[in-house]
């Protein structure tokens, strides 16, 4: 059975441009918002926890403690970039 579908999404370019006007004030802020909350002192007591339990359940599984301290240590390294990018597309974003 063939439907004739019709496009329910009819915007003006006067439209699509304002809503594009307030997605770029309002997207800065949401991303700095989240970018703060996890520098934050408490997000930053959770992440010391998570490290910390990251270890101890490598090593707890067999891994030797060297090897663990890198994986943390990679593990660690790898959430600093992801923060990194962030804040770069935040102030990019904000300029």
């Amino acid at each position: 059975m063939m439907t004739n579908h019709q496009n329910q999404y009819d915007y003006s370019a006067k439209e699509i441009s304002e809503l594009l006007d307030i997605t770029s004030k309002k997207l800065p802020q949401l991303i700095t918002g989240i970018i703060q909350s996890i520098y934050s002192p408490e997000a930053a007591s959770n992440i010391g926890k998570a490290v910390g339990s990251l270890y101890k359940e490598l090593v707890d599984s067999g891994i030797p403690q060297d090897i663990a301290l890198k994986m943390t240590k990679d593990y660690m390294i790898s959430l600093k970039d992801m923060m990194s990018s962030l804040q770069f597309r935040a102030d990019k974003t904000n300029k």
